[in-house]
C-alpha cells in the first residue's frame, strides 16, 4: 500500500451491529471501494475485537493509500471522547465492564479514532451534508435572507435517538450524553418518551387498538394503514399518529431549549404521512399559565418543510421595514420567529456514514 499527499482523506468507517459489522471507505464524502460484512459476535468479546481489528485491517490493506482515521458510531453508554464503551448494551453484552476500543484501534493501527453516537453523526452529517444545507438552498432559491445554522437530529427506529448540532459543532455535552429518550412520556409520565416513539411503541398500540395477536412489524402496520393488507385500518393509523404526538411532545421541549430546524430519519420515517400531522399538532398547541392566559408550547412558529405550500410560508416569514430612528434609513426587521421539521431524504444510514466522515476530516 503506497501513501500519497492526496489532498481529499480516506476515513475508514464501520456500521456496527449487534448482528453485523460493515467496514467501508470514504473519501471526498463518498463510499470508495468495497463494502466487507463480518458476523459481530457481539456476545465473545475476544472474537468481536478480533473481527473489528481483521475488518479494518482487510479494508485499510485495499485502499490506494493509507487513511487518515477511523471514524463510526457504535451504540452506548459510552465515554465517547475517550473511546470507551461500557455498561448495559443489550446488543453488545460483552461490552458491559468496559472495553477501550478507541485506544485499542489507535494502538494497532497508529491513526486517529472517532467514536460517535449514531445519533449524534446522523445529526451532524444532516447538518453539514443533508437537510440543513438543502433547507438554506430552498431559502436561496426562494429569495429569503434567513438562513439556519442550528439542528436538531432525531431518529425513529429500535430507539428515540437525538443528537444537536450548533453553528456547525456537534454539541456532545460534557458527559457523552446529549439525549432526550429519557424524557416523559406525554400520556403516561412514569414512562421513558422512548417507549411511545420507537418500533415497540408502534406494535404495541395498534395490537391494543385491533386486538390482532398476529406478530406484525411496523412495515406490515403501514401496509395495513394503506389498505394493502388486512388487518384495522384504523388501529394503523392511530398508532402512527399517537408515535406522532409522543414524539411531537418531546421535540416541543428540545426546541423550545435548542431553537433550530428539526430533521427526522430512521426506520419509521417513511411513514411519516400518518405521524407528521399528529407530530405538528402537538408542537403547534398551547399551553397555560395558572392565571388564565394561553401561549404557544412552542414560542417558534413550526412549519412543515417537505410541503410546499409552507416552505413557502417559512421562507416568506412577515417582513416589514422599520425606520431607524433619527436617519432617513430603514432596515428589514422579521418579527417571526420560526423552525421547521423536515424528513431526511438522505437517510439515516448515509447521514450517519457522512456525519462520521466529515467529524474525522474535522478532527484531524
Amino acid at each position: 500500500m503506497k501513501t500519497t499527499t492526496n489532498t481529499s482523506p480516506i476515513v475508514v468507517t464501520l456500521d456496527a451491529g449487534g448482528t453485523n459489522f460493515v467496514f467501508a471507505a470514504m473519501q471526498n464524502g463518498g463510499f470508495i471501494g468495497e463494502r466487507i460484512t463480518r458476523p459481530s459476535s457481539a456476545h465473545d468479546l475476544d472474537k468481536c475485537l478480533a473481527t473489528l481489528i481483521g475488518g479494518f485491517r482487510e479494508i485499510i490493506e485495499a485502499l490506494p493509500e493509507a487513511p487518515a482515521a477511523i471514524s463510526f458510531a457504535f451504540p452506548g453508554p459510552a465515554d465517547y471522547r475517550n473511546g470507551i464503551i461500557g455498561g448495559y448494551l443489550p446488543n453488545f453484552p460483552s461490552f458491559r465492564d468496559g472495553v477501550a476500543l478507541g485506544p485499542m484501534l489507535e494502538a494497532e493501527f497508529g491513526i486517529p479514532v472517532f467514536i460517535n453516537n449514531d445519533a449524534d453523526l446522523f445529526a451532524y452529517g444532516e447538518a453539514m451534508g443533508g437537510a440543513l444545507p438543502r433547507i438554506n438552498r430552498r431559502l436561496e432559491a426562494l429569495g429569503a435572507a434567513k438562513r439556519y445554522r442550528n439542528l436538531l437530529g432525531y431518529t425513529f427506529g429500535t430507539g428515540f435517538g437525538f443528537g444537536f448540532v450548533m453553528d456547525g459543532k456537534l454539541n456532545l455535552g460534557d458527559n457523552s450524553c446529549v439525549e432526550t429518550f429519557c424524557l416523559k412520556h406525554r400520556d403516561y409520565p412514569q414512562y421513558l418518551v422512548e417507549d411511545g416513539v420507537a418500533i415497540r411503541a408502534v406494535k404495541r398500540v395498534y395490537g391494543e387498538l385491533s386486538k390482532d395477536e398476529r406478530e406484525l412489524q411496523p412495515k406490515d402496520i403501514y401496509d395495513i394503514a394503506e389498505g394493502l393488507v388486512g388487518g384495522d385500518v384504523e388501529a394503523a393509523k392511530e398508532a402512527f399518529a399517537t408515535l406522532g404526538r409522543v414524539a411531537g411532545d418531546a421535540m416541543a421541549t428540545a426546541a423550545t431549549l435548542m431553537d433550530g430546524v428539526i430533521v427526522i430519519g430512521g426506520g419509521l420515517a417513511g411513514a411519516s404521512k400518518y405521524f407528521m400531522p399528529a407530530l405538528l399538532e402537538e408542537m403547534r398547541s398551547q399551553i397555560s399559565t395558572m392565571s388564565g392566559d394561553t401561549l404557544n408550547r412552542v414560542q417558534m412558529k413550526v412549519y412543515n418543510l417537505d410541503d410546499n405550500a409552507e416552505l413557502e410560508k417559512f421562507a416568506r416569514g412577515n417582513s416589514t421595514k422599520i425606520k431607524v430612528y433619527g436617519s432617513d434609513k430603514e432596515v428589514v426587521y422579521d418579527p417571526e420567529k420560526r423552525i421547521g421539521v423536515t424528513i431526511s431524504d438522505i437517510g439515516a444510514s448515509n447521514a450517519v456514514s457522512l456525519g462520521a466522515y466529515l467529524y474525522a476530516i474535522d478532527n484531524i
